[in-house]
């Protein structure tokens, strides 16, 4: 078997893990004091910037926002009714789902937390400069609004709408 051709450019997947690992290198400490997992502040975070709404925010909606697949956000949000951080129940529209709420002490939990990783923004922003970090935002939304491939190879955006290549859909 032959060695494959080299590849030109580098692996970027592995390079946004690399880069998320780090973040998180400054962020995990705070979260584990406040005995938390990852994917439990994702959760939390989610449910904050939601707390607004009078209903509480359907599960699949969790999932998506939070990055997490079904089966975990179970046990996940076990553990976080378990622990008083959530509360959970069947949404008044449509019993088949599950609505979501953080507790008052869940929402404690979040602003203590949202002030320490703030810091961690403010202290990344020192060491990258305010222009370099809001060019990595910019650039990590784009690299998002490219989308998600379908099978028949038609890119679509995050809206569902098919995306306009430069080079077949331009018009001339």
């Amino acid at each position: 078997m032959s060695p494959i051709k080299p590849f030109v450019h580098r692996n970027l997947p592995r390079l946004l893990l690399e880069a998320r690992e780090a973040v998180m290198a400054h962020t995990r400490p705070s979260l584990r004091e406040h005995g938390l997992s990852d994917q439990q502040w994702r959760v939390l975070r989610v449910l904050g910037e939601h707390a607004s709404e009078p209903d509480g925010i359907e599960t699949g909606r969790i999932a998506r926002e939070a990055y997490l697949l079904g089966p975990s956000l179970t046990g996940v949000l076990s553990r976080m009714e378990r622990n008083g951080l959530i509360e959970r129940q069947r949404c008044a529209h449509d019993a088949r789902r599950t609505v979501v709420r953080a507790t008052v002490a869940g929402l404690s939990k979040a602003q203590s937390l949202s002030q320490t990783i703030e810091a961690h923004y403010v202290w990344m922003e020192q060491q990258l400069g305010k222009a370099q970090l809001g060019a990595l935002y910019d650039l990590l939304d784009k690299v998002i609004a490219l989308g998600v491939p379908e099978a028949d190879g038609v890119h679509k955006d995050n809206s569902g709408e098919a995306a306009m290549s430069d080079d077949k859909n331009s018009e001339e």
